[in-house]
């Protein structure tokens, strides 16, 4: 059946473009998903409030009754997309509801925390390693960049759907907990000669600044990350996000060899 060309409404624009900011997208409890590859991985868990795509996406796709919907020339989704460069869809979602707090999953589980980590590809990338390795927490301090931003939800490809991401008083919340707290520093002991558990709290810092002092004081045991060959000139640090896959590669290889 031929689909009529439409476009998108003046408001429906002004309403994209506004959940760029944090504040509107609270305001609105909605954010923007953009690409097949994400819609894809999406639409499998939620369900949108909105889509508008191409005549070739809708082709390819169905949609349960009900949504509304749009379909559009790349010209006109052009003007409504917050990526430079538009792919053939975007929708928009209702924020998620999480409840769950650190003390009671990870007496039960392996979760992360991330403290005051600011770059959205970061995040969106510890959001799809957390999917990767089977983790289904991530608490976040609240100074931590939004998941729910453009760049983030992109990076996270989809995992954000599987993985809960919840932003709390950090500091407060690990206080509470009887499960072990791991955190990385360079004064900490060699992770590969260490046991690790299969339940409990992986801590990771800001970019530049690390873990803040309030939480640090709270870590039971610190792991460092070492270099190889150990006597050479090396960069300062890791990156983040692949120091978060170094660190959950090693709990998950401890727990596949018992």
């Amino acid at each position: 059946m031929q689909k009529i060309i439409q476009m998108i409404s003046k408001n429906k624009i002004k309403l994209i473009h506004s959940l760029e900011k944090k504040k509107y997208r609270n305001e609105e409890g909605m954010f923007v998903a953009e690409g097949p590859k994400m819609m894809e991985e999406l639409l499998g868990i939620w369900q949108p409030t909105y889509v508008a795509g191409t005549q070739e996406w809708f082709d390819r796709n169905t949609l349960p009754d009900g949504i509304e919907r749009d379909v559009v020339t790349p010209v006109e989704l052009e003007r409504a997309s917050l990526l430079r460069t538009p792919q053939q869809v975007l929708g928009l979602f209702p924020l998620p509801k999480h409840t769950a707090d650190i003390a009671s999953v990870a007496q039960k589980e392996l979760c992360l925390a991330l403290d005051g980590v600011q770059d959205p590809g970061n995040i969106g990338t510890i959001i799809r390693l957390a999917d990767w390795f089977g983790i289904t927490h991530v608490f976040c301090s609240e100074d931590t960049c939004d998941i729910f931003s453009p760049k983030a939800i992109q990076a996270t490809m989809g995992a954000v759907a599987r993985v809960q991401v919840h932003y709390t008083d950090l500091a407060k919340e690990l206080a509470r907990t009887k499960a072990p707290i791991y955190g990385t520093h360079l004064d900490g002991e060699n992770m590969y000669e260490k046991t690790l558990t299969s339940n409990g709290v992986i801590v990771m810092g800001n970019e530049g600044k690390g873990i803040s002092k309030e939480v640090a004081e709270l870590v039971t045991s610190r792991l460092y990350i070492p270099p190889f060959p150990s006597n050479r000139d090396k960069v300062e640090s890791l990156n983040v996000a692949i120091a978060t896959a170094i660190v959950c590669g090693e709990f998950r290889r401890q727990i596949i060899l018992r």
